[in-house]
């Protein structure tokens, strides 16, 4: 079995006992890459750890709601991370485009608003941009429908190619209303005021949770750490838990709980799942 850990601080620890205490008040929310699926060079080769799905399937049943936010579109994450039709997670929803997009288990169906036009405009003008910068050789542009991301995992030198871009694709989002996300080797093009803050305050009050767990690993999870202080001000217990690496080290210096990875996230879900019974 694994032991259940203890946070590292006093917020961290009052959550967890909070959890512990009113299990079917509670929310977990999860992001995607990094912390339920490892991070791979090619993000369409990404795929939950193995044992995340029973994790979840034998928690979920025993607390108010499980849900994954993510970047990617709901269905792209539900297909990657194989949550369709498994018992035990009928009711877990799957936030994708950070809240944009939502899947819900229950219908299988996905509901989204208008895409934002700038998008469209900035797919058409990013080839030629990285063109320009001299860094088409080894980046990738992974489609996400209503964002863009540009990798730099696979370029000669990931780290110079991930700053030589950072000021022109900043460029190219502000001429098209958009802003960028950076991330571990990836820089995002998405509209404004699409974050897992605001998904996951959203998802917290309409199930009226009692207490909120999030687990994430990079720089866009930030808002949704922002969003569990926001309700611990408001009087709602909460535990922040990162999926740590070495790539990112900003949510560990934030966290209550830090754990190894997926592998660790996992081992989080599985303890939780068994000490609720």
């Amino acid at each position: 079995m694994d032991p259940l850990p203890t946070p590292q601080t006093q917020s961290g620890r009052d959550g967890f006992t909070a959890l512990l205490a009113r299990p079917r008040t509670a929310l977990i929310g999860l992001d995607f890459d990094g912390t339920l699926a490892p991070i791979v060079a090619d993000p369409e080769q990404a795929r939950a750890h193995p044992d995340a799905v029973p994790a979840l399937a034998a928690l979920a049943p025993k607390i108010a709601s499980v849900s994954v936010i993510t970047g990617r579109p709901p269905e792209v994450a539900v297909r990657y991370g194989g949550f369709a039709g498994v018992p035990g997670l009928e009711h877990l929803t799957v936030l994708g485009h950070y809240g944009a997009e939502r899947w819900d288990a229950a219908t299988g169906a996905v509901t989204a608003p208008p895409p934002h036009p700038g998008v469209a405009a900035a797919r058409a003008e990013l080839p030629r941009l990285l063109e320009r910068a001299g860094a088409a050789e080894g980046t990738w542009i992974e489609e996400k429908g209503r964002a863009l991301a540009v990798h730099t995992r696979r370029a000669a030198d990931p780290q110079g190619a991930y700053q030589s871009l950072r000021a022109p694709l900043a460029d190219l989002a502000a001429r098209h209303g958009l802003i960028v996300e950076p991330g571990r080797l990836v820089l995002e093009l998405r509209p404004p005021g699409m974050d897992k803050g605001v998904a996951l305050l959203d998802h917290a009050r309409a199930v009226g949770a009692g207490c909120v767990v999030y687990a994430g690993d990079d720089l866009g999870d930030l808002p949704a750490f922002d969003a569990v202080d926001t309700l611990r001000a408001d009087g709602v217990p909460g535990l922040l838990v990162c999926s740590g690496s070495t790539e990112v080290t900003e949510l560990a210096k934030r966290a209550d709980l830090v754990v190894d990875g997926p592998e660790g996230v996992v081992g989080l879900l599985r303890a939780l799942a068994a000490q609720l019974g």
